[in-house]
C-alpha cells in the first residue's frame, strides 16, 4: 500500500500520479458460489491469526463463518405438509450514502507520544480498540475526541482510513486529516452486503408452516468490515415473527474479491426479510388464502418462541398488521396495473454498556455527561429531555458535555437499536442516583432520616411535617458541584421487540417497466414517545433507505470493481420519490427504556422492499426475486409474462 499525504490536496493528487506500481494479477473469485468451490483460490490464508473472530477453522476457506441452528423435527415437517415450496433471492450492495463522507484527523504528540484522534465514529472505544490492534501500539497511548457525525446509518463504525493516517501522522511528524471523496466512499466503503437466500417452506392447504429451512449467503468480500468480527443478522429475519415449529437455519459469511460489505441499518434485515415476505406471498397465493390471513394466521402471539427458541414479550404482531392493513384500505378495488403489498418485521433493542453523569453546579447550571457520539438521531436532545423531566427544568436550561475516551474505561456506543434501551436509561439512572444525593444532602440541612424525606417536583418534602426545600437550594447550599452517576450492563438483545408493518399500493406503466409508488403506509407496535418529531424523523427516513433498497439503490461491479462511482449513476430517491406516507402509531405500556420507551432507529427500514415487491407482483402477475426492482427488471418479466400468454395461446 502507498499513501501520501501533503500540504493540500493538489499536491497530493500530483505525488500520487508519480507513484509507479506494478501488479501481479491473481485469479478472483467474485461470486459465494464460486468462492465456496472446494478448488478456489484461498483469499485468506492465515485467517486463524486475525483479531476477533467468533471461531477459528481447521482448514483454510473463503467460508469464515457459519452458523446452523434447528428446532423441532425438519423432516417430519416437511412429511407432514401438504406443499413445499422453494424459492432463492437475491439482494443487492446499498451504500449508506451519509452526507459526511469518512473522515479523521491525527495528531501525535511530540512530547509523550500520545496519539490524537478525532474521528467520525459511532463507537469510539471499539475503534480505538481496532487502531492499537492494526498499528500494534497499547490502548492506552490513543485519546479519541469528541467529533459530530454528519450522517452514519451503520457506516461509520469501523477504523477504516485511521491507520492510514496514524501511519503518515507518524512519518511525517505533523498533524495528518483524511477525508473520502464520494468516489472512494462507493469504490471501497463498506455497504450493505449483497445476499443469497434459499427457502424451503411446508404448509399444510388451510396455511398451517409445518417447516421452513433458510439457507442464508453473505457476500461479505474482500474484507469482514475491517473488523472480523463483522459480521450481520439476516438468516433469523428469514424466518421472521413467524411461529415456526419445525425449521433449520444455516448461514454462510464468504470472502471474495469484491469491496468489503459492512454495517448499514439494520444489518442482515433487509435482505432476509425481503426473501422471506415475499415467500410467504407466493405461498399464501399458492395455497388460495389471502396473504394478510395466511401472515395473521402463522404470527407469533405471546408464549410463543422465535425461530432461535428466543422467546418474545408482549408480541403484537397481529395488532400491528391488522392496523396497517385497515388503514391503507388494504382490501378495498383497485384498478388494473395497480398493486398493494404488505410486509412486516421486528427489531429488538441491542444492549451494551453505558455511564452517564448528572452535574448540578450552585450557580444552578444543569450537565449530563455522556461518553456517546450523536450520528445525527437527536441522541442528545433525549437525553436533555429525560433530565429536564426528571427536574422538572426547561430543556433548554440542561447542557451536555461529551467526555473523551479517557473519561471511562468502555462504552458500546450507539449502535444496534440501544440508545433508547441503553443510553437514555443509563441518564435516568443517573438522574435517579441524583436525586438520592440531594435527599441525603437535603436531610442534613433539615435536621431529619433521610427516609423521612421524598422527592415531588422540583421540591424535596418532609412526610412527617410541612417543611420542603428546592433542590436547587440544598445545591447552593452545598457550595460546589454535585455530581449523580450510572454505569449499566445489558447484555444480549432484549425480550420485547418492535413491530413494523407496511403496506405499499405501486401503480406499474406496462409500456416502460416504470414502478410508481403511490401510497405507503407503515404501523408501528412502540412503547412511549421522547421525542415525537425526531421519532417521526426515524420512521419516514427510514422508509426512504427502504425505499431506494427497493426501486434503484445498487453498486454495479464488473469484474469486481464498481462501477457507478458517482451519485449522478448511484440512484438514491431524493424529495420528488417521497410517496403519500400514512403512519400510525400503537402504544403500549411495555417498553425498555425509561417511561416504557423503544427504539425506533431501523424498524422502519426493514419491510419496505418486500412491500413494493409484493405490490409489482400483485400488479402485473410475476414475481420479481432480485433487488432492485429497476424499470428494466419489470419490463423484462412483462415481457417475459406476455411471450408465455402468446404461447400458451397458439
Amino acid at each position: 500500500m502507498a499513501a501520501v499525504a501533503a500540504e493540500d490536496e493538489d499536491i497530493a493528487e500530483q505525488a500520487l500520479a508519480l507513484i509507479e506500481v506494478e501488479y501481479d494479477e491473481l485469479p478472483a473469485v467474485l461470486e459465494p458460489e464460486a468462492a465456496m468451490q472446494a478448488d478456489a483460490p484461498i483469499l485468506h490464508p492465515d485467517f486463524n491469526t486475525y483479531f476477533g473472530f467468533p471461531q477459528s477453522m481447521d482448514t483454510p476457506s473463503n467460508i469464515f463463518h457459519q452458523t446452523e441452528f434447528e428446532k423441532g423435527d425438519l423432516e417430519a415437517g416437511f412429511a407432514a405438509a401438504d406443499v413445499v415450496i422453494e424459492h432463492t433471492y437475491v439482494t443487492q450492495r446499498q451504500h449508506q450514502v451519509y452526507l459526511e463522507p469518512q473522515a479523521v484527523l491525527i495528531h501525535i504528540d511530540d512530547q509523550d507520544g500520545r496519539v490524537h484522534v478525532w474521528l467520525c465514529s459511532k463507537v469510539p472505544y471499539n475503534t480505538r480498540e481496532s487502531l492499537a490492534t492494526a498499528v500494534g501500539i497499547p490502548e492506552s497511548k490513543i485519546l479519541f475526541h469528541h467529533a459530530f457525525i454528519g450522517g452514519d446509518f451503520g457506516g461509520k463504525g469501523n477504523a477504516r482510513n485511521t491507520p492510514i493516517c496514524y501511519a503518515l501522522a507518524k512519518a511525517s511528524g505533523r498533524p495528518v486529516r483524511m477525508v473520502s471523496d464520494y468516489v472512494e466512499e462507493l469504490l471501497a466503503g463498506n455497504p450493505r452486503h449483497a445476499t443469497r437466500t434459499t427457502l424451503k417452506t411446508g404448509v399444510k392447504h388451510d396455511g398451517t408452516i409445518t417447516a421452513h429451512h433458510v439457507r442464508y449467503t453473505v457476500n461479505s468480500g474482500a474484507y469482514a468490515a475491517f473488523k472480523p468480527r463483522g459480521l450481520i443478522g439476516g438468516a433469523n429475519e428469514a424466518a421472521g415473527p413467524y411461529h415456526m415449529a419445525n425449521c433449520r437455519i444455516e448461514s454462510a459469511f464468504v470472502y471474495t474479491n469484491t469491496v468489503p460489505g459492512g454495517f448499514m441499518r439494520a444489518p442482515g434485515e433487509p435482505q432476509g426479510v425481503f426473501a422471506l415476505e415475499s415467500h410467504l406471498d407466493d405461498i399464501a397465493r399458492h395455497v388460495g388464502i389471502d396473504p394478510l390471513d395466511f401472515r395473521l394466521k402463522n404470527l407469533m402471539v405471546d408464549g410463543d418462541e422465535t425461530a432461535f427458541g428466543e422467546p418474545l414479550e408482549h408480541v403484537r404482531a397481529r395488532e400491528t398488521l391488522q392496523a396497517a392493513a385497515e388503514a391503507a384500505n388494504y382490501h378495498t378495488p383497485k384498478p388494473p396495473l395497480v398493486g398493494r403489498g404488505m410486509a412486516i418485521g421486528d427489531r429488538p433493542s441491542g444492549g451494551g454498556e453505558a455511564t452517564a453523569s448528572i452535574t448540578v453546579h450552585p450557580d444552578g447550571r444543569v450537565v449530563i455527561g455522556t461518553p456517546i457520539f450523536d450520528q445525527g438521531t437527536d441522541t442528545y436532545a433525549t437525553l436533555i429531555q429525560v433530565v429536564a423531566e426528571e427536574f422538572h427544568l426547561a430543556p433548554e436550561s440542561v447542557d451536555v458535555e461529551v467526555w473523551d475516551t479517557d473519561a471511562i474505561p468502555f462504552d458500546s456506543g450507539v449502535a444496534g437499536s440501544r440508545a433508547t434501551r441503553i443510553n437514555t436509561m443509563v441518564a435516568y439512572e443517573a438522574a435517579q442516583q441524583f436525586k438520592r444525593r440531594l435527599v441525603e444532602l437535603a436531610a442534613r440541612q433539615l435536621n431529619c432520616e433521610p427516609d423521612a424525606l421524598v422527592f415531588e417536583g422540583d421540591t424535596i418534602r418532609r412526610t412527617d411535617q410541612h417543611d420542603s426545600i428546592d433542590w436547587r437550594d440544598v445545591v447552593k447550599h452545598v457550595g460546589e458541584p454535585i455530581e449523580g452517576r450510572a454505569h449499566i450492563e445489558a447484555s444480549g438483545r432484549s425480550a420485547i421487540s418492535s413491530f413494523a408493518a407496511q403496506v405499499a399500493e405501486v401503480s406499474v406503466d406496462p409500456d416502460t417497466g416504470e414502478v410508481k409508488l403511490l401510497n405507503f403506509t407503515t404501523a408501528h407496535d412502540i412503547g412511549q414517545i421522547i421525542n415525537p418529531i425526531s421519532h417521526q424523523g426515524q420512521i419516514e427516513g427510514g422508509i426512504m433507505q427502504g425505499l431506494g433498497y427497493a426501486l434503484s439503490e445498487e453498486l454495479l461491479l464488473d469484474d469486481g470493481r464498481v462501477t457507478n462511482l458517482s451519485l449522478g449513476e448511484y440512484k438514491v430517491p431524493t424529495m420528488r420519490d417521497i410517496p403519500p406516507l400514512k403512519t400510525v402509531l400503537l402504544s403500549s405500556d411495555y417498553g425498555v427504556g425509561p417511561y416504557r420507551t423503544r427504539g425506533i432507529g431501523e424498524s422502519p427500514c426493514t419491510p419496505v422492499a418486500p412491500a413494493i415487491a409484493n405490490a409489482v407482483a400483485d400488479a402485473i402477475g410475476v414475481r420479481i426475486r432480485s433487488l432492485p426492482l429497476t424499470s428494466e427488471k419489470v419490463f423484462q418479466a412483462l415481457q417475459e409474462k406476455r411471450e408465455e400468454e402468446r404461447g400458451a395461446h397458439g
